[in-house]
């Protein structure tokens, strides 16, 4: 297997405003809102919009971004492949973190019903 801690450590330098962005867009060329996309990052983490907004200002890497959630323990149920990558077969939590996002900000993009990506 590749060794993956330079892609871990470039993951969790990277700030979640230069990602966001990016999130946005995809959700919404497929039709979806900015609002959903706030519904499914508040389910993984706990953040609301006033926290996302925050975490944006600062320009937070994912490091803290993560550090700082609370993160939903249905997460684990996030099953998937991203980037080429199970995510559940993903050994670096941070690393997978980042991909349960991921995955989350792919199934909403594939018009998947909200009830089925927040796992409930």
């Amino acid at each position: 297997m590749a060794d993956t801690s330079t892609q871990d450590k470039r993951i969790a330098e990277m700030t979640f405003a230069s990602i966001y962005p990016h999130y946005v867009t995809k959700v919404e060329k497929k039709g979806r809102t900015v609002e959903e996309l706030h519904q499914a990052i508040e389910w993984l983490t706990g953040y609301n919009s006033s926290a996302l907004q925050h975490h944006i200002d600062e320009k937070s890497t994912f490091t803290i971004f993560f550090q700082e959630a609370k993160i939903n323990p249905n997460a684990t149920l996030i099953k998937g492949v991203v980037c080429g990558v199970r995510v559940e077969e993903i050994e670096t939590p941070l690393t997978q973190q980042v991909r349960y996002l991921d995955k989350l900000v792919d199934e909403l993009a594939k018009g998947k019903k909200m009830e089925k990506i927040l796992r409930s």
